[in-house]
């Protein structure tokens, strides 16, 4: 009650975006509390007058400061994004494949923002469709084959994963530059028509190697023999 009047003075919103979810107790009953997006959390965290907040105040500061560097200069961010994959233990090689494939992704996204694409699922809509048409996966499938749950696709794709990724989203963008496709329904059909080209790459590739493009190889931590296994079949990737 005490952080509610607070956050009531200061003139936020974020209590009435808090939920109220039946959620399993250490006696293995269910009790109706409190839930919210990590955003709302992190929103409610600073102001809380607790010392125990203070390390994850001094951590939205110290971020909030990084991504205004960011925006003052954007190779800031593409140097950590580096740094991280090497710490990673990325190959040069598939560092510079993942950024080559952020650039083209974003130019798509930037076009999808200039033809009336603009709430969150419809992005996601468009770039499973272009998924799904060049891998004959969607990317939730893609994702649980290769392990993952929070974890980005492309972060653990391997190097012609990646290639077909942004062959499909280049021949996308593209294909709607040429017919100024607008909104979703143009945009679909530019995503498939994109998608199929790179699918049919892929396919003649794996005729000639008699090798899958999608695999389940991923970068997670070794837990066992499987992990590790993966790591090997990923080795291109690497």
């Amino acid at each position: 009650k005490v952080l509610k009047n607070r956050l009531n003075k200061e003139g936020s919103e974020s209590v009435t975006k808090c939920n109220r979810l039946k959620m399993v107790a250490a006696d293995g009953k269910k009790y109706l509390t409190d839930v919210a997006s990590p955003e709302i959390l992190l929103r409610l965290i600073q102001s809380v007058p607790s010392p125990k907040a203070e390390p994850i105040k001094l951590w939205l500061a110290k971020v909030g400061y990084e991504r205004m560097q960011d925006m003052a200069d954007p190779a800031r961010s593409l140097d950590r994004a580096r740094e991280f994959w090497q710490q990673h233990g990325r190959s040069e090689k598939w560092i510079q494949q993942r950024m080559m494939g952020q650039e083209t992704r974003n130019k798509l996204t930037d076009y999808w923002q200039d033809h009336e694409i603009t709430k969150e699922e419809e992005y996601a809509i468009l770039t499973n469709i272009i998924h799904q048409e060049w891998s004959g996966v969607s990317v939730k499938k893609h994702k649980t084959l290769k392990g993952l749950k929070t974890q980005n696709l492309r972060d653990h794709m391997n190097e012609a994963e990646l290639i077909f990724t942004a062959l499909a989203e280049l021949s996308t963008r593209q294909i709607a530059e040429s017919v100024n496709a607008t909104g979703m329904e143009e945009n679909k059909e530019a995503g498939k028509k994109g998608g199929g080209i790179a699918k049919k790459a892929r396919q003649e590739l794996e005729t000639k190697t008699g090798k899958p493009v999608v695999t389940g190889a991923n970068f997670l931590p070794p837990s066992g023999t499987k992990a590790v296994t993966n790591r090997k079949k990923g080795s291109g990737a690497a």
